[in-house]
């Protein structure tokens, strides 16, 4: 019901806005205009927009249109996760970074791959690996050695990831919430259920978290964001389109080892992991506080 409510409003604004401020191929933007203006309305009017206009073009309009970023973020494109570089203080570090990022892409090829006799009776491939709890609760320093002799590889795409670094005046310090507005959609959902035995919803509300049974969500590629903290710890923030712990909220990220997040990636992408801690909220909190304060600023 939420999720209709918002497509409802989202089709009755999005012509107008988008001819207000001139956002040819910006779909992205003129999508986050839209959410601006919902989330303005009071809550009876959220749950009852008015009536969508019954037409083919307009209705698709929203979800048609060029954006900027669609080349690496459609869902056409081959890959499965997005790698936003966020810090550009240590060339080094980011190469070692790389280079540990396409040696797992390869082992994992390689270790998926069927073995010679597959097509003999009473023999099957390997099942793809899983990532382990380990894995998901601690990020540790990859290993890397940077040799010269691995200049060559620098240059060699990842299979499983677009990269976007090549706009440092835009990219650099990029909160969650930034990169998710980037190269996802936004949207409404219904906010996760209230947990056990709590009666009363979050007051004051936040769009991110909890607005009157609503929360702001993102749909698309899996976001990775390389920072500043990545030079040293050789991990990636893996943002979270939306919360589904009660309390949490969308744009919430952990630290992921480079080592590790194709295995993750290809994991989340398939449906055979999904992340939760366990019911435990163990998010970082400052770049909650960065992303909860953000969306509150006029785009």
């Amino acid at each position: 019901m939420a999720a209709l409510s918002f497509q409802r409003f989202l089709r009755d604004r999005y012509p107008s806005l988008k001819a207000q401020h001139a956002d040819v191929g910006q779909r992205r933007k003129t999508r986050l205009r839209v959410i601006d203006e919902f989330w303005k309305l009071d809550p009876l009017a959220r749950a009852a927009p008015p009536p969508s206009i019954e037409s083919s073009e307009t209705s698709a309009a929203c979800d048609t249109d060029e954006d900027t970023y669609d080349d690496i973020s459609s869902p056409d494109s081959p890959n499965l996760g997005i790698i936003v570089r966020t810090d550009y203080a240590n060339e080094d570090a980011w190469k070692t970074f790389y280079l540990t990022l396409l040696e797992a892409e390869k082992e994992l090829i390689v270790d998926s791959e069927p073995p010679a006799n597959a097509s003999e009776p009473g023999t099957s491939a390997p099942a793809a690996p899983t990532a382990s709890s380990e894995d998901v609760d601690m990020a540790d320093i990859p290993s890397g050695d940077g040799e010269d002799e691995d200049e060559d590889d620098a240059d060699e795409p990842l299979a499983f990831f677009a990269v976007l670094e090549d706009e440092p005046a835009l990219l650099t310090g990029l909160s969650n919430i930034g990169a998710l507005r980037l190269v996802n959609d936004v949207s409404v959902r219904a906010a996760p259920a209230l947990p056990e035995g709590q009666k009363r919803r979050a007051s004051p509300g936040h769009r991110l978290v909890d607005m009157d049974g609503l929360q702001e969500c993102y749909f698309g590629k899996t976001v990775w964001v390389y920072d500043a903290q990545s030079n040293t710890d050789g991990c990636v923030r893996l943002v979270n389109q939306h919360a589904d712990l009660y309390g949490t909220a969308t744009g919430d990220s952990w630290r992921a080892r480079a080592s590790h997040i194709t295995e993750l990636q290809v994991n989340l992408t398939s449906g055979a992991m999904k992340i939760d801690f366990g019911g435990l909220d163990r998010y970082d909190y400052a770049e909650r506080r960065r992303n909860l304060a953000m969306v509150e600023l006029p785009l």
